[in-house]
């Protein structure tokens, strides 16, 4: 029996791709909504049985506290957070905020299932490499952990972070051309330099990479600056960006 859901996120295009998908599997999604900052009154209100919760920072103060508001007005409702590679600490503030189940935002769809309908039936949903790493990083914690996003970020020039940002958008290139007011064609080169320079094929990848890196709270950070990169066009066709 299909599980009765909301899948929650501050980007978007995240939020619909994933109930898309999940529809596509016999799941009865009540909303997929953006952002989380009225994630718990919407899910007071709508009661599924289980709450998809994404979130790029689940170290940051504050991030579990939807969390905690939907269990305390609705404890039977089971909340699995989406989210990057968690340290020790980022699991252990989800499930202190009292969270069923913790699955990286690059987990695969049928990973995503499991964990939902484990969590309806009142397990924990962790995977056991998530655990294991945990314990791992805390026996064996590194000195200077490295920042992915922050090494993606400089890879990329300010026009290509504004691209970045308006693909997790959810925007198509027609779209991106006429907001930046470039050439769609020159709006193409730099999509297809940012999926290159990231190294994904997809634009839903894209944004799923700059979700869980924290790249894209990075990229918004620095705002749009409407600067050229002087990239000339790339070999390629058109399909990797429609």
């Amino acid at each position: 029996m299909g599980v009765r859901l909301m899948v929650v996120d501050d980007h978007r295009l995240l939020a619909e791709a994933l109930a898309s998908a999940l529809k596509l599997r016999g799941h009865r999604v009540l909303a997929a909504a953006a952002p989380t900052a009225g994630a718990a009154e919407l899910v007071v209100s709508r009661a599924p049985e289980v709450c998809l919760l994404g979130t790029s920072a689940p170290a940051e103060p504050g991030a579990f506290d939807p969390i905690v508001r939907i269990k305390r007005d609705r404890p039977q409702v089971a909340v699995v957070v989406l989210g990057p590679v968690p340290s020790p600490r980022g699991i252990a503030a989800a499930f202190a905020a009292g969270a069923s189940g913790y699955v990286r935002h690059d987990e695969r769809i049928e990973g995503v299932e499991r964990a939902m309908i484990k969590a309806r039936a009142g397990e924990a949903a962790v995977a056991p490499q998530l655990l294991q790493g945990a314990f791992t990083e805390l026996l064996n914690p590194a000195a200077q952990p490295d920042d992915e996003g922050q090494r993606l970020l400089r890879m990329l020039t300010p026009r290509e972070i504004e691209v970045l940002v308006r693909v997790a958008e959810g925007e198509d290139t027609r779209v991106i051309a006429a907001g930046m007011g470039i050439a769609p064609s020159t709006a193409r080169t730099h999509v297809q330099r940012v999926l290159m320079k990231l190294g994904v094929g997809s634009r839903l990848e894209a944004a799923a990479l700059a979700a869980r890196t924290g790249l894209l709270d990075r990229a918004l950070l620095t705002g749009p600056t409407g600067a050229g990169s002087g990239a000339g066009p790339m070999p390629g066709t058109d399909a990797a960006t429609q």
